[in-house]
């Protein structure tokens, strides 16, 4: 389940994100920021089997709350307005958003002890990695 997920997590790496901000259509200056912004992650679960995802950082923070494998509508960090899903596939916390004909992922795992999120659009692929806060 989603567990494995749960905590407080901050980046300590970002790779290739300006080229996947470009790919989603962010403009110029947010992706100034979005390149300098190191949020953190902070992931909970409710009684309910409701997920809260919470991007906290100096520029911004946002929040969805959902339950796995049910439509909902977000409003992401770079004010898209897409439709999107989250499931659980092979241990990978999978976000699929659509919006205006597009889709893009970003596929969450642990591996040694690290989160690591695959953002992917198209053929470009930016991997962002995570640590626990202790």
């Amino acid at each position: 389940m989603v567990e494995q997920f749960v905590g407080t997590w901050k980046m300590v790496s970002s790779e290739n994100f300006d080229d996947y901000m470009k790919a989603i259509g962010v403009g110029f200056a947010t992706r100034q920021v979005g390149n300098r912004t190191k949020p953190n992650l902070i992931m909970s679960v409710d009684d309910t089997g409701v997920v809260s995802l919470k991007s906290q950082s100096t520029f911004k923070t946002t929040e969805v709350k959902f339950k796995l494998n049910e439509e909902f509508d977000e409003t992401t960090a770079d004010d898209r307005k897409t439709r999107t899903v989250m499931t659980l596939e092979n241990g990978k916390l999978i976000q699929k958003q659509t919006w205006d004909g597009k889709e893009t992922s970003i596929e969450r795992e642990i591996a040694d002890g690290k989160l690591i999120a695959k953002c992917v659009m198209g053929d470009v692929v930016s991997v962002r990695t995570y640590v626990k806060d202790a």
